[in-house]
């Protein structure tokens, strides 16, 4: 396990769900075998950059059922430092349908659960402050009074001690609605130094603007320092300290596009750690992203950083 008194860390907040992915595609109502593992925005990029050998710590609240232990073990067994309270309230569940091949359909179970009832005094202010960065989504605010308070309160201990604020919006329309996300989000965003958003969050953010050239200058004119919009299969493009840079994708054959995301976040992330420029974050961020789509699962797919180089022999099936 990383100690992150002992070198720079990334610290996040957030909801780890129990997941069960069908094995089969069709109508998961006629039956599947179904797949038990985990899941969170926040927790897959905390495993993204420590498998990339950053620190990493993640705090949340999790269930004190097997559920719960399951979540603590794998981040444990990652690399990944815990902070966790265990609460009596239920891990919160994600139930994942392949209806084709090339479509999945999600149903949340997180009503009530041990993660929605995070509190801002779940939050220990020297982790906060000592961290290099904070990273939240809009994940976690979407899930209630509490867990949002929470991520308000880490925000506003990185701010008072000076730690960059990474955003991911992260928009879930199965949370909240576009009005409640921009409304919640926005104050958050202007107090962040770096954020990610595709293009339809982006508009979240700043709903007049468009192209992603636009769509990043405006959210750095409410505050930010850079902003990166993910265009998928297109790369990306980044406004960084005022900088314009474009990363295209990394070819790959498309397996499964969950956790591409937050794959891109933890490689951006672990290589700023890492004291990389942005031209190195960026490669970096587009390799994470193509390992999550072609592997399965939210980050059970994402490489060691030996591992970073594969995707640059495409053509070679066998290595």
């Amino acid at each position: 396990m990383n100690d992150p008194s002992q070198q720079r860390y990334l610290v996040t907040v957030g909801e780890v769900l129990a997941v069960l992915a069908a094995s089969d595609t069709g109508p998961l109502a006629l039956g599947s075998d179904l797949r038990l593992g985990l899941a969170g925005a926040e927790s897959n990029v905390a495993v993204g950059v420590s498998r990339l050998g950053g620190s990493a710590t993640w705090i949340g609240r999790v269930s004190d059922d097997a559920l719960g232990d399951l979540i603590l073990r794998e981040l444990r067994a990652e690399g990944v430092t815990t902070v966790a309270a265990r609460d009596p309230a239920p891990t919160s569940l994600l139930l994942r349908e392949r209806r084709t091949a090339t479509h999945s359909r999600t149903r949340y179970y997180r009503t009530h659960t041990a993660g929605a009832r995070l509190t801002a005094d779940d939050i220990p202010e020297d982790l906060v402050a000592g961290a290099a960065v904070l990273h939240i989504t809009g994940i976690t605010p979407a899930l209630g009074e509490g867990p949002a308070r929470a991520v308000t309160r880490a925000v506003d201990i990185a701010v008072d001690a000076g730690v960059p604020v990474s955003l991911d919006v992260n928009f879930r329309s199965l949370l909240w609605n576009e009005q409640e996300a921009g409304r919640t989000l926005l104050p958050l965003l202007r107090r962040s130094d770096l954020v990610f958003a595709g293009p339809h969050e982006a508009r979240l953010m700043v709903p007049d603007a468009d192209g992603p050239e636009e769509l990043a200058k405006r959210i750095c004119e409410l505050g930010p320092a850079g902003a990166v919009i993910k265009l998928g299969a297109e790369g990306a493009y980044a406004l960084l300290d005022g900088r314009e840079h474009r990363q295209p994708a990394v070819p790959v054959t498309l397996h499964d596009s969950v956790g591409a995301g937050d794959a891109f976040a933890a490689g951006y992330l672990a290589e700023l750690l890492a004291g990389e420029p942005p031209e190195r974050r960026l490669r970096t961020a587009a390799l994470l992203g193509a390992f999550a789509v072609s592997t399965t699962g939210d980050w059970e797919g994402l490489p060691r950083r030996n591992e970073l180089d594969l995707l640059d022999h495409y053509d070679d099936i066998v290595r």
